[in-house]
């Protein structure tokens, strides 16, 4: 899969901040070992970040102190 588009990458998230955020932590998991969600030729994980949030496999949830 090439990268995901910033138009659908947006259709999942409500801003382009929770979006920088989500694909953060995601990436930030799983270059501690969290396992991937979805398939993916690329090694890089800020991109297997956003392919998840592409395919609706991570969500997020803003609480008063940030984002989760």
């Amino acid at each position: 899969m090439k990268q995901p588009s910033l138009d659908g990458l947006m259709k999942n998230v409500d801003s382009k901040y929770t979006l920088v955020v989500t694909a953060a932590k995601r990436a930030r998991e799983i270059t501690e070992g969290s396992l991937k969600l979805v398939e993916s030729n690329s090694y890089k994980p800020v991109t297997v970040a956003l392919e998840e949030i592409a395919n609706n496999k991570i969500g997020y949830e803003r609480t008063k102190s940030g984002i989760k």
